[in-house]
């Protein structure tokens, strides 16, 4: 009998002192459940006439793909057309828009360190699915020295999902709520 009041007494102690170590608010998330994180779709690049090659395009949205899922920051990363998308709640929509672009030499770079920089800047939004922006920010992506050209693309994918991760985006509704 001795030994029950004894285990009881330590959970009770236990009990306590992680009601005084945790602030109340930690102990409500506790009881809440998963809070809803945002999913995104990458939406393809929009080049708006720019000299960009089709393969830097290409480049720039399978390294965004990448770099977004890397960063862990959603719940879901989804390609454009993704039939998952239907009907998503927690949805926000990637668009890349293509602001500058410098062609780069790897050879000029392999021989001078001054000349033959591959350039790219863009303007990357997230969107809610009826056109709301909640995040918009020009990025930059360049190989100045070393590297392929392409390798632009891979720095500002990279550079793209920092700037979403550095962000503070708003809360998503609960699922079943309307946005």
């Amino acid at each position: 009998m001795s030994s029950r009041i004894i285990s009881l007494t330590a959970v009770a102690i236990g009990v306590a002192i992680v009601q005084f170590v945790l602030p109340v608010s930690a102990l409500a998330e506790i009881n809440r459940g998963p809070v809803p994180r945002w999913r995104v779709e990458v939406n393809p690049i929009d080049a708006r006439g720019s000299s960009i090659a089709p393969e830097f395009k290409i480049a720039i949205y399978e390294n965004l793909v990448t770099e977004v899922t890397k960063s862990k920051q959603f719940s879901a990363v989804l390609r454009s057309g993704d039939s998952s998308a239907n009907g998503v709640s927690n949805l926000l929509i990637l668009k890349t828009t293509v602001e500058s672009y410098t062609a780069g030499s790897e050879t000029k770079r392999a021989v001078t360190t001054v000349t033959g920089a591959t350039m790219l800047k863009v303007r990357s939004q997230l969107c809610t699915k009826d056109g709301h922006v909640v995040l918009e920010r020009v990025v930059d992506g360049n190989v100045r020295f070393f590297g392929g050209n392409l390798r632009a693309t891979h720095n500002l994918a990279r550079n793209v999902a920092n700037a979403l991760r550095l962000a503070t985006l708003p809360e998503p509704l609960a699922s079943g709520s309307a946005r």
